[in-house]
């Protein structure tokens, strides 16, 4: 199963008078075999070291990042993608390999899923981990901004279609049992 870590919690422009920047995460993950290391909505920080240091913490450095993923397409969560120059790329429209443009069936691993959930953006995406928290199994969906934080907002006045969002929001919940929201730390999802 995967592990997940999140490195920096995001926080909003409402927050902190203008400054906004991504929850960031970290995933560990077995390809056949193969330890990957995926990065989540890099964001953006004052200072590029700060995400270096938390890095370090986990035993990663940027040129050992395989995959960074996009939630969607909002500067505040893709904006040090440049960071992490060996890393293939999976957003909304599939991966990218430097040059190289594939298409994403959903499927990533075992124990990674993606799924799209319009409405804050056309282009938004969730990603569902299989991981085990307080050692029982579960899963973590990476929604981006779908919920900024724990069930917030109410009403999203950056949503491209709240109609879209509303039955996204529905999806991400039935499905996961912990949510890591855009701008937040990880909740448990109370059904």
């Amino acid at each position: 199963m995967s592990e997940i870590k999140v490195l920096i919690e995001g926080y909003t422009s409402g927050e902190t008078n203008g400054r906004s920047c991504s929850t960031v995460v970290l995933i560990k993950d077995d390809f056949d075999g193969v330890e990957m290391n995926i990065v989540v909505d890099p964001g953006t920080l004052s200072s590029q070291q700060a995400l270096i240091d938390e890095l370090k913490k986990e035993g990663v450095k940027p040129k050992d990042v395989d995959i960074v993923v996009i939630t969607h397409s909002h500067m505040d969560h893709y904006a040090n993608i440049g960071m992490f120059s060996n890393a293939k790329s999976l957003s909304f429209d599939g991966w990218y390999n430097y040059d190289f443009w594939g298409k994403c069936n959903g499927k990533i691993s075992n124990d990674l899923k993606l799924i799209k959930t319009p409405g804050h953006s056309d282009d938004s995406i969730t990603l569902l981990v299989k991981t085990k928290i307080d050692g029982k199994p579960a899963i973590v969906a990476i929604c981006g901004d779908v919920f900024w934080k724990e069930n917030l907002p109410k009403k999203d006045k950056f949503a491209n279609n709240e109609v879209e969002l509303m039955k996204s929001r529905k999806k991400v919940l039935k499905i996961a049992d912990y949510i890591i929201p855009g701008h937040g730390g990880m909740y448990k999802v109370n059904n």
